[in-house]
């Protein structure tokens, strides 16, 4: 499944601060622009540890992690530029606080389009 570039929703900007309340600038230094997803820049630049990514995602309420795996499933947010470690807390955090089904779902999208 191909990403789609995206520009942040005001709800998403809100998850992403609620993830990394240290974000003041949602610009991607690197990139030169603003982010365009939320779970990448969690992973590859602000988590310190796989400890540290799931106690981030632990913040979120249910529905916050229910719209984040419905935007993975429907390709608007990618799993392939979170670190792998990253990628397994998340699915054991779906899988425990919303569903195994959805968590395997994830797990297999992730397996199924490559690392």
């Amino acid at each position: 499944m191909l990403l789609m570039a995206r520009k942040l929703s005001a709800d998403d900007l809100i998850i992403l601060k609620k993830l990394v309340p240290e974000l003041v600038d949602p610009m991607c230094a690197h990139a030169g622009h603003q982010f365009r997803s939320v779970l990448p820049p969690l992973s590859m630049h602000f988590a310190g540890s796989p400890e540290d990514f799931g106690q981030r995602l632990m913040k979120l309420s249910d529905s916050e992690l229910d719209y984040l795996s419905g935007l993975i499933l429907d390709g608007m947010e990618s799993l392939h530029c979170v670190k792998s470690e990253h990628v397994d807390v998340l699915v054991d955090v779906i899988g425990t606080r919303l569903s195994k089904v959805r968590a395997t779902e994830l797990l297999e999208l992730y397996k199924f389009t490559g690392d």
